[in-house]
């Protein structure tokens, strides 16, 4: 469906209460006004399809990773957990590479704009994922409240995909190296290990 590449190549994505127009995005398609009604139902509708076919892999390959993980060991350590989460954010958003950059401006969208339809747009199997980590994170991390560690998890994603977004915004984003991902997954991994280990937050 060549709405959905379109939809991806839009560099500012709202909510359907703002934003880009839906007559834009089909003149960006080539597409008819009428196919968004026909396939979609709504602009909520096909932000909801165009959302999910950027996180969907994510949340597989983080899954694939935790699977792994635990296959290896059943007490993985924290630095493992947050290596197995981020990991393929990572990957997902390249320096240099045109989809990353989408899918890291679509990531920041997601967790920024208020309108809770945004925060739909991801579907049931994110949510299946961020549950997985959160029992695994709350093994290793019992001291920690249920509303604490999923503060922090929520940190994970801000982090890196603010990060991605700032590499992106750079004058010259396709000279990014491969090394320079690495280390920056490594400081990431570092920097996110201590911030999920410290101590709980007293009250």
């Amino acid at each position: 469906m060549a709405l959905i590449p379109a939809v991806r190549n839009v560099s500012t994505i709202r909510s359907s209460r703002g934003g880009t127009s839906i007559r834009a995005i089909t003149r960006l398609a080539g597409a008819n006004l009428a196919a968004v009604g026909y396939h979609f139902g709504s602009k909520a509708e096909l932000m909801a399809a165009v959302a999910r076919r950027v996180i969907e892999p994510i949340n597989a390959a983080q899954c694939a990773r935790l699977d792994s993980l635990l296959a290896r060991t059943p007490d993985p350590s924290v630095s493992e957990l947050v290596e197995a989460f981020a990991g393929p954010l990572f990957d997902e958003m390249s320096a240099g590479d045109a989809g990353g950059v989408r899918t890291s401006r679509l990531i920041v969208t997601i967790l920024s704009d208020p309108a809770e339809e945004a925060r739909s747009w991801t579907g049931p199997g994110e949510d299946t994922v961020r549950e997985r980590y959160l029992a695994a994170f709350a093994r290793v991390l019992p001291g920690l409240s249920p509303e604490e560690l999923r503060f922090r998890m929520r940190g994970i994603l801000a982090v890196t995909a603010v990060d991605r977004l700032e590499v992106h915004q750079q004058p010259s984003p396709g000279c990014a190296s491969p090394a320079a991902d690495e280390a920056a997954q490594r400081w990431a991994i570092t920097f996110l290990t201590a911030a999920m280990s410290a101590p709980p937050t007293r009250t």
